[in-house]
């Protein structure tokens, strides 16, 4: 990166940062003010928030990637989100601010019991800390491989960085830091998406560029096959889709804790609804870019390997020139094939391409026998690094770290209001006052940020980012949901009838991963209906009926 690259980045993180930290210095030193911004965001906050939780920089970095290895198919993923958001601003919403909780799981214990809440918030803690880990190392690894930065050193800083803001300012500095950083995240996009197409020939332009990637496969919206181990098709995702969309938003805290902070019942419904209508456009554009990328790439020779590192081992490797000639005439006769609309010699020579790129890997193995050449994550950042002029490049790249760290505050805000409200207030210190919770809180916000720094050191490339995420949360949100949906709809389960049942449920699903009986996001519908269907059975067996204390006022 150039001098004027590394003054954007500089400016462009270190305004945004400043600016959140004193927005939420502006609030109350209490327990309210520091987890829920004192309850009074209003629906654009709740919206930009959500949607900032959600998209980390691994959406920005793994997302493009994908779409160029596999198509648009991962479109299908967030097809149950807006259904979701329906239901969850009918059931959720209304229990959830009529009983003016701090976390969802709060919840749990007025409807069933306290080792029910524990067991839930313990379901919560251990993948969201994990997960997060893998949030600070997706960026480090990659901005570490491609720029030569020190891995751990990229690491440190950026959870230094967030760990300083949210201890500082709480729940309403991660708000307005979100607000800022979806801003220049989008705007980031948007024009990274003029940009590739200004550098395609003149005669291709956006909808030339999605006939060719048709042709090769690419435009692949809609998969109408049922198939339980198809990732990706319209059934996995409305149906599996939706299970995970509303456990994640209707019961992990790392969402919970963004619209909690909402001013209304009313305002938190306007910005969820919101978000489940404009998420899939988004993410709809996200994987255009990587089309777009794709098709650049078809008149462009692309790298045989985008990680930096990789191509270096390669490239030292004796007998990678003749794979290189082979490659150089594939793709001049595959760019001529295009042009010229052959699409059945364009099939042929992709097909040879493919036996190229496996000679390459194999070749790359005799030097590396453990690495799998996965640079999935790579590609768009390569992309960025080697086409974009000066001063955009650290633009790009401050994005990709805002976004990171936008996910990563939300993570460690949910991880406190868990911590400090489900476990230590509630068990080891209670009655305590509002000053000593607040200073509590800001402690376990660095404890947690030093936890998820040692996750994110030890994390390593492990393929498309984004899935590992989505895979690690479908162990558990369905067991997680089926919990909360007891609490909702079988008023007649006790919390051990519960309890059990989730404990059940989880070893299972564990299982059913473990021997690949489903793909990941069938996890997420299994795990639901076995706590369901458990805790019926035994509500049915021994069960007298529980009264609830949690009906909407």
């Amino acid at each position: 990166m150039q001098a004027l690259d590394w003054i954007v980045l500089l400016v462009t993180i270190g305004g945004i940062v400043a600016y959140g930290s004193w927005k939420g210095n502006q609030t109350k030193h209490s327990l309210q003010g520091f987890l829920l911004a004192d309850r009074e965001l209003p629906w654009y906050h709740i919206l930009l928030s959500v949607m900032a939780t959600q998209a980390s920089a691994i959406t920005f970095l793994s997302v493009p990637g994908q779409a160029y290895h596999d198509g648009m198919r991962f479109v299908q993923f967030y097809l149950g989100l807006p259904i979701a958001m329906i239901v969850l601003s009918m059931t959720f919403i209304p229990h959830y601010f009529s009983l003016k909780v701090y976390t969802a799981y709060e919840f749990l214990e007025n409807r069933f019991d306290a080792k029910t809440r524990v067991l839930t918030s313990l379901l919560f803690l251990i993948p969201r800390a994990l997960s997060t880990g893998v949030t600070i190392a997706a960026p480090s690894i990659i901005l570490s491989t491609l720029l030569g930065w020190d891995l751990a050193g990229t690491n440190a800083l950026t959870a230094a960085i967030v760990t300083t803001y949210c201890m500082l300012g709480g729940s309403k500095a991660i708000s307005y830091t979100q607000m800022l950083q979806m801003a220049v995240v989008l705007t980031g996009m948007v024009f990274v998406g003029f940009y590739v197409v200004s550098q395609l020939p003149a005669e291709i332009g956006v909808k030339e560029s999605l006939q060719i990637a048709g042709k090769m496969g690419k435009v692949n919206l809609i998969d109408w096959k049922f198939d339980l181990n198809n990732r990706y098709n319209i059934w996995s995702g409305i149906i599996g889709g939706f299970f995970l969309q509303l456990s994640y938003f209707g019961t992990d805290q790392s969402q919970v804790g963004r619209y909690l902070s909402g001013v209304s019942a009313s305002e938190i419904k306007k910005g969820l609804l919101m978000n489940g209508f404009l998420k899939i456009p988004m993410q709809f554009f996200i994987l255009l870019v990587g089309i777009l990328v794709f098709t650049y790439y078809q008149f462009n020779a692309p790298p045989t390997f985008f990680n930096k590192n990789t191509e270096v081992v390669y490239r030292s490797v004796p007998g990678h020139e003749a794979i290189e000639k082979e490659k150089a005439d594939i793709f001049t006769a595959k760019k001529e094939a295009i042009l010229q609309k052959d699409y059945n010699r364009l099939h042929e020579l992709n097909a040879k391409a493919g036996e190229n790129q496996e000679k390459a890997v194999e070749l790359l193995k005799t030097a590396q026998p453990n690495n799998d050449a996965q640079d999935t994550n790579y590609i768009f950042l390569r992309y960025i690094i080697d086409n974009l002029p000066i001063g955009f490049i650290g633009f790009l790249i401050a994005m990709i770290l805002l976004s990171s760290m936008g996910s990563m505050a939300s993570a460690f805000g949910s991880l406190t209001s868990t911590s400090m409200v489900d476990i230590y207030e509630r068990f080891i210190a209670p009655e305590r006052s509002n000053q000593h919770y607040w200073w509590i809180s800001k402690l376990i916000t660095l404890g947690w940020g030093i936890l998820c720094l040692v996750v994110a050191q030890f994390a390593v490339n492990m393929g498309s980012l984004i899935e590992v995420v989505n895979i690690l949360g479908s162990w558990f949100y369905g067991t997680i949901l089926g919990i909360f949906l007891c609490a909702f709809y079988l008023p007649k389960t006790t919390g051990t009838q519960v309890f059990v049942a989730a404990l059940i449920a989880e070893a299972f699903v564990i299982y059913a991963w473990k021997v690949e009986w489903m793909a990941f996001l069938w996890l997420n519908v299994l795990g639901c209906l076995l706590v369901m269907a458990i805790a019926f059975l035994l509500s049915l067996i021994s069960g007298p009926k529980q009264t609830s204390k949690t009906s909407p006022e």
